[in-house]
């Protein structure tokens, strides 16, 4: 096999692993991440056709996977493989044990898929490398993994938030928005019934989680248009 050949097979590869990670691909996003034709990536595709792959075609708008086919466990390279093993240690150093407990247990599936030799390779990497941030392991929060549910499936949460500030303790009905993560704490832009307005919440001041049946709309603004909002907010503000 030449090099086009290898290139041409890591590249028909790479695009079965990009339509099943994603809904639907147009050949012109093809053709750009992977630096081709147009022509080329129809090419392709008709080739993954050929080879028995269920590609669904919709006309003017892009190419998918026949829902419910899955592409076998993939081999990964060393270097992807290392990468993986470092996030795992930055992981396992993580407040929330909910995504401690969730990304273990996916990492352990990934091991059992790796070859022999580079198994034993990430394991002596996983021994050898350490994050001091978090030392002592501390765990504030287990609700990451529920409300990463509740936000991508629209359900309401209720939840019993403290407030340090004024030391109260309140019951709220949210509509998860967005997550994000700082240094130190995990938080979560909600939609809050009892405010009416858009709020973030510390996950280790949530004392108590319940995910509900109800659920919600889903947001017509983007994060990005919610953090304009907030600056606007900000910049409006008088000054002390």
């Amino acid at each position: 096999m030449d090099n086009i050949d290898i290139k041409r097979v890591s590249r028909l590869t790479a695009i079965l692993t990009q339509l099943q990670t994603k809904r639907l691909l147009t050949a012109s996003e093809l053709a750009n991440k992977f630096s081709v034709s147009k022509r080329t990536i129809y090419r392709d595709i008709k080739a993954l056709e050929q080879a028995g792959v269920p590609i669904l075609t919709d006309e003017g708008k892009g190419y998918t996977l026949m829902e419910g086919y899955r592409v076998p466990p993939i081999m990964f390279t060393e270097s992807e493989a290392n990468a993986l093993i470092t996030a795992e240690q930055l992981i396992l150093k993580n407040k929330d044990s909910s995504f401690v407990r969730e990304y273990s247990e996916a990492i352990n599936k990934i091991k059992s898929v790796l070859r022999h030799n580079t198994k034993d390779k990430v394991d002596l990497l996983s021994d050898r490398t350490v994050f001091r941030q978090n030392p002592a392991s501390e765990q504030t929060s287990n609700f990451l993994s529920t409300l990463q549910i509740a936000l991508t499936n629209f359900n309401l949460v209720k939840i019993k938030y403290h407030s340090p500030e004024t030391n109260q303790t309140t019951e709220r009905t949210i509509e998860p928005f967005a997550i994000y993560s700082t240094q130190e704490n995990w938080l979560l832009i909600a939609f809050c019934h009892l405010r009416d307005d858009f709020r973030a919440f510390r996950f280790d001041r949530i004392q108590h989680l319940t995910l509900l049946n109800e659920k919600f709309q889903p947001h017509k603004i983007t994060l990005q248009e919610y953090f304009e909002i907030c600056k606007e907010k900000y910049l409006s503000q008088p000054l002390p």
